[in-house]
């Protein structure tokens, strides 16, 4: 029996919820998802997590923060001058938004909090700090040797 193991390419089909039941993300209705295990395409937890699976498995798959986007980050918390904001910009709390860091490259946020003189804009992930957990079933395995590019 063929096992999941890194450098295979695999396609699983997945939902992806947060410890309350919140559903975040499915491959529900598309296309499995596939990609190489072990070459950082997918967050740690969720890349160990396949390894050893074979094809037709099904498996939970819980993943603490350090494992999928990391802790939340006060630091990663931007207060933005209101007057850098177009007048006829309509924020509200929770909008995304997106920035440019210093070399161009696009930076989404949050609306976190607005105050008299800034917004607060949260440029966390906003799955930081969060446990997740995946349930995974294993719909195909190649084998890196038998993948010919």
């Amino acid at each position: 029996m063929n096992i999941t193991k890194k450098g295979d390419t695999v396609q699983v089909h997945y939902t992806g919820k947060l410890t309350t039941g919140e559903i975040f993300d499915s491959s529900e209705g598309r296309e499995p998802l596939q990609f190489e295990v072990g070459a950082g395409q997918m967050i740690p937890g969720f890349d160990k997590g396949v390894e050893g699976m074979a094809v037709g498995d099904k498996k939970t798959i819980n993943i603490i923060p350090a494992e999928a986007y990391g802790e939340r980050v006060d630091d990663h918390v931007i207060p933005f001058p209101k007057q850098n904001i177009p007048e006829e910009m309509e924020l509200e709390v929770g909008q995304s938004l997106q920035l440019s860091d210093p070399m161009g490259n696009p930076v989404p946020v949050v609306v976190q909090e607005i105050k008299e003189d800034v917004v607060l804009l949260d440029a966390n992930h906003p799955l930081a700090g969060k446990e997740l957990v995946f349930e995974v079933e294993m719909v195909s395995i190649q084998p890196k040797s038998l993948i010919i590019t």
